[in-house]
C-alpha cells in the first residue's frame, strides 16, 4: 500500500493507515508552527491517558467508534462525527472498539 500523502490529490484517510494488534499507530500528515494533522489507528482497549494541550484539537472519527472524555464528561464519537477538545481542558481517549481518528491541532 502506498502511504505517501500528496498535495492536490484526493485520498481516503481510512486507507492511509492500518491497525496494529494491541497498539496505536500514528501517521503525521502536516506539521507547521500553526498546527498539525495526524491520523491515528487504535486497537480495541488502547487509550491515551488524561492530559491537556495548550491549543484546541479537532477529532474526526474516520472508522469505528471512540469514547472521548473532556473535563470528566464522556462522549461517544462514531465514524463521520467530530468533536472539539478545547485548549487547557483535560481529555482522554479510549478505544472501546478499534477506531481511526484524524486529529487536527490548531495553535494560536
Amino acid at each position: 500500500m502506498d502511504t505517501k500523502i500528496e498535495k492536490k490529490k484526493v485520498f481516503l484517510p481510512d486507507a492511509m493507515i492500518e491497525y496494529a494488534q494491541d497498539g496505536i499507530v500514528s501517521k503525521e500528515f502536516v506539521t507547521t508552527d500553526k498546527g498539525g494533522i495526524t491520523l491515528f489507528a487504535f486497537d480495541k482497549g488502547q487509550r491515551l491517558s488524561e492530559h491537556s494541550a495548550p491549543f484546541d484539537a479537532v477529532v474526526t472519527i474516520v472508522d469505528g467508534k471512540a469514547k472521548i472524555t473532556i473535563d470528566g464528561e464522556p462522549f461517544i464519537v462514531s465514524k463521520g462525527e467530530m468533536i472539539i477538545m478545547p485548549a487547557n481542558h483535560p481529555h482522554s481517549v479510549i478505544a472501546e472498539e478499534k477506531f481511526k481518528m484524524l486529529l487536527t491541532m490548531i495553535r494560536g
